[in-house]
């Protein structure tokens, strides 16, 4: 009986998150074309925000993904910019402002770089030892 309540308890907690990517998926199939599809990122500003929202859930993934509008405008950023795996380490629940990137792209490469404990902003030197 317990597995079948916290199985229970574990969907209702998705329900916020799932309601975000629904009404994420709503712009995409009806603004989204009305306005033009004039996102200078790759993935998409919506697509980015609903996949941090997947991820991370509604409160954390909402930040990342208004984050990502932020640097959506003719001055801002380009190019491919794709959702962290992990949230960041310093970001709290408190501290709403710390889960988005406001400046700069992040793309797979430099992502799967800060993840093998790289700084994202080092750039990995070659190794020309001769032993």
């Amino acid at each position: 009986m317990t597995t079948g309540r916290s199985h229970l308890y574990s969907s209702f907690r998705r329900v916020p998150a799932f309601a975000g990517m629904a009404l994420i998926r709503v712009y995409q199939l009806t603004l989204s074309g009305l306005i033009g599809r004039q996102c200078r990122h790759l993935p998409s500003c919506s697509a980015y925000t609903s996949e941090s929202i997947g991820r991370f859930g509604l409160w954390a993934g909402g930040w990342m993904g208004l984050a990502r509008i932020c640097r959506c405008h003719p001055w801002g950023t380009h190019g491919l910019d794709f959702p962290p795996l992990q949230r960041p380490a310093r970001a709290r629940w408190w501290a709403p402002w710390r889960y988005g990137r406001w400046r700069g792209v992040q793309d797979r490469a430099s992502r799967d770089r800060s993840d093998a404990g790289q700084d994202a902003g080092e750039r990995a030197r070659p190794d020309f030892r001769c032993d």
